[in-house]
């Protein structure tokens, strides 16, 4: 005589069997959130990177062409470590726009006036101002601009602030930026020299 026993799951058994799926489904949905949090972090370096290249290719285009401002004005107006005014034809139509970057808060901005009226000078009213970079990190230790004299040899210190405008031969851009602020901050920084050629000493 054959004698059949039916099996059943225990409660304890099922309750066991539902905490084991359950972590199983967390550990599986914290990697992928931790897969899509880095691929995430990933794309916005790679995008920072080529902003910063971009504007730094730009400051470095301008700078390279400074003269002297439409108006008879010294081509660089002012030359502090978060601030750079100078005259550069941007827009290449023969006169000089006044060009200034700056930084405000963990922003870098950039503002442009164009020459007008007669005799021709520059309104600072009529500045038009565009943001280029967020979450900077510039500070003390490292400056958004730095300048150099025609000593300048590669190893060269910076010229010490206030700087004389007419010392300045070569000026460096420091973008200190964090890709993701937050995240621990890992900024990255990105730097470019540019010689100012319309310099007598330095052709």
């Amino acid at each position: 005589m054959n004698t059949y026993y039916k099996k059943a799951f225990t409660l304890i058994e099922i309750l066991l069997a539902i905490t084991i799926l359950s972590m199983i489904m967390i550990a599986v949905s914290s990697f992928q959130v931790n897969i899509f949090s880095y691929n995430k972090y990933a794309s916005d370096v790679i995008s920072s990177a080529q902003d910063a290249r971009i504007i730094l290719r730009t400051m470095v285009a301008e700078l390279r062409s400074v003269k002297t401002g439409s108006n008879g004005a010294y081509p660089i107006v002012q030359a502090s470590t978060s601030t750079i005014i100078f005259y550069s034809d941007i827009d290449a139509d023969g006169l000089q726009d006044q060009v200034r970057y700056f930084m405000i808060g963990t922003t870098l901005q950039k503002g442009v006036i164009i020459p007008t009226g007669s005799p021709i000078g520059y309104n600072p009213a009529q500045e038009t101002i565009s943001t280029l970079a967020y979450n900077l990190k510039n500070a003390t230790s490292t400056a958004l601009f730095e300048y150099f004299d025609n000593t300048y040899s590669g190893t060269t210190n910076s010229l010490v602030q206030p700087v004389q405008v007419s010392s300045v031969r070569m000026v460096r851009t420091n973008l200190l930026i964090d890709a993701d602020p937050n995240r621990s901050p890992i900024p990255r920084l990105y730097r470019s020299d540019a010689t100012l050629r319309n310099f007598k000493d330095n052709l």
